[in-house]
């Protein structure tokens, strides 16, 4: 097993081997499941508090860990949200070993990210078993995501709470070019991103670079959502506002979509614009007749496009 004080110790793991970073403030612990860990294939690092784990994880990511719940200093749970805020570590699935029965713990452990946990004293065939399958299904997944990079698309995942929980180099290099890198960029990039959840897509202007456009692509089977994000060149903010001019709305029309696109409902509508509900619905039975469409979705996308955003 790696040594606990010198993570570069060992020589590098082969390709085919997943790396699996134990760690517990517990040396018999650490040798128990490493001899177990090494006997199934795994390349092992150790490391006996959060600090140390962290020194791990900068000098090669695991496929994998197996985490202590309680230790002194960073405990378990403020470990694994650190690694679930890094973007570049937040694939790693990581399984809790607890001696905590209580269900508070427990839920604790999957709200900061946790993917399984086991009860202490360990039965290692089980740990395995659980670790095995995580292990597969995260390289699984990662691999998916590899493609998607290769591929130059913009995607972000976002977790059940909201938070971004992956996002392509791609997707990257876009909000930080919408929203900046300094203090407080990944906060308003995850809001702009949350409100995409809610239409079928949403647009931040750039200026001279276009509008970066966010597509809602459905939710996941874990509850997680995908984003997939466009960036339009300058000339296709013309080029709407052209075809916006052929499809003839009226000036009432298309504040009527306008308001439509921002989730209202036709009696919120008559309210802000001072007419009947009726009134309301008659102007959008012209606008989906021009736009060629039967349902508000439909309409409420193609304004998303078409129209300006606040």
């Amino acid at each position: 097993m790696t040594s606990t004080t010198d993570p570069v110790a060992a020589p590098p793991p082969a390709a085919t081997q997943p790396v699996i970073l134990v760690v517990d403030d517990a040396v018999d612990t650490l040798r128990m499941l490493g001899d177990a860990l090494v006997a199934e294939g795994y390349v092992v690092l150790a490391a006996r508090d959060a600090a140390e784990a962290l020194e791990r994880f900068e000098v090669a990511v695991p496929d994998g860990v197996l985490l202590d719940a309680v230790m002194p200093g960073m405990d378990g749970f403020e470990f694994c949200e650190r690694i679930k805020a890094t973007p570049t570590w937040s694939h790693v699935p990581i399984v809790f070993m607890t001696g905590l029965s209580e269900s508070d713990q427990i839920l604790r452990g999957f709200a900061c990210g946790g993917v399984d946990y086991v009860v202490k004293p360990l039965r290692i065939p089980e740990v395995m078993a659980r670790l095995a399958t995580h292990v597969r299904n995260a390289r699984v997944a990662r691999l998916a995501q590899e493609a998607v990079d290769v591929a130059g698309m913009g995607t972000v995942v976002l977790d059940t709470q909201g938070r971004m929980a992956w996002r392509s180099p791609q997707a990257t290099a876009w909000l930080d070019l919408a929203f900046g890198q300094g203090e407080g960029a990944s906060q308003r990039a995850g809001e702009w991103l949350g409100s995409a959840l809610n239409q079928p897509e949403t647009t931040r202007d750039l200026g001279r670079q276009g509008r970066l456009l966010a597509r809602h692509m459905g939710q996941g089977n874990l509850g997680e959502a995908m984003l997939l994000l466009t960036l339009m060149p300058p000339d296709s903010a013309s080029a709407s506002a052209q075809r916006l001019r052929d499809i003839a709305l009226t000036p009432r029309e298309t504040e009527v979509l306008s308001w439509l696109a921002k989730g209202k409902t036709n009696r919120d509508i008559a309210d802000i614009l001072g007419m009947s509900p009726r009134t309301v619905n008659k102007h959008l039975e012209h606008v989906f007749e021009k736009l060629g469409v039967e349902t508000r979705s439909a309409a409420a996308a193609i304004a998303g496009r078409l129209l300006p955003q606040d």
